[in-house]
């Protein structure tokens, strides 16, 4: 029943075919929309170009936020090909290893920065190079986790980041209100991913989510895409600046 026939949206943050944004690319190809995907680099093109063919993407760009230029250089290829975007998903993160796998307070303060700039700032760079080209409104959703609003073993340092990346979601979409754009956080359970492999004991966080969630099941990238494409559409428009939780009720349980 969603529909994004006519749309055109970005995906950043493919990493290979069962990545939690691999999952929203399928559905936004599934609703209808053109699709441009990035990789991180030449190097992880190999696991992205498989996805980026399966979804019938017109573009796959190397884009490294730490990069100079590189993301204003996807934002002009977008504008040279296409000429305008319709919504925008944003799914990238980092910490560096050392910084991730210590206590909070024993994080560097170059880690912190690393992670901040990288998973949080980029939604803010991302959403002012994206305004210009949803000159018809538009959707920015961001990828975030429980662990923004509760300590979650393990998670240290990218639960801060993940607060303050839900908070810009919020500043966000009042900043953009006027001008028909909206900001989501889309809040998921865990999932298995290359990028999750860096969180200590993930297995038995898994183990522990499925036991508390009232439905016993973990959230798969399917069931995230499909909230995605909904939120990509104006009938999401009424949920700008919130947090929407695609983790079949975790965050409900006490």
């Amino acid at each position: 029943m969603i529909d994004l026939t006519g749309k055109r949206g970005l995906v950043v943050g493919v990493a290979n075919e069962v990545s939690i944004a691999a999952g929203c690319a399928r559905a936004f190809r599934a609703a209808g929309a053109e699709l441009a995907l990035t990789c991180l680099n030449e190097k992880a093109r190999p696991w992205v170009a498989p996805v980026a063919e399966e979804v019938g993407a017109d573009l796959l760009l190397s884009c490294d936020v730490r990069e100079p230029g590189q993301l204003e250089a996807v934002f002009d290829r977008i504008t040279a090909e296409w000429g305008r975007l319709d919504f925008l998903l944003h799914a990238i993160a980092f910490a560096p290893k050392e910084d991730l796998q210590t206590s909070v307070v024993n994080a560097s303060a170059e880690g912190f920065a690393t992670a901040m700039d990288v998973s949080c700032h980029s939604f803010l760079r991302m959403a002012r190079l994206a305004r210009p080209l949803m000159r018809a409104g538009g959707a920015l959703i961001t990828v975030s986790f429980y662990g923004a609003d509760r300590v979650v073993e393990n998670y240290n340092l990218m639960g801060p980041v993940k607060a303050a990346l839900e908070a810009s979601v919020r500043y966000t979409a009042a900043d953009l209100a006027g001008e028909g754009i909206r900001a989501y956080s889309l809040s998921t359970g865990p999932v298995k991913t290359r990028a999750a492999s860096g969180i200590g004991r993930f297995d038995a966080l898994m183990d522990e989510v499925r036991a508390r969630t009232p439905s016993g099941k973990l959230v798969s990238i399917e069931e995230i895409g499909a909230l995605a494409a909904f939120l990509a559409t104006e009938a999401a428009s009424p949920m700008s600046g919130s947090v929407i939780y695609a983790d079949n009720g975790f965050h409900t349980t006490a």
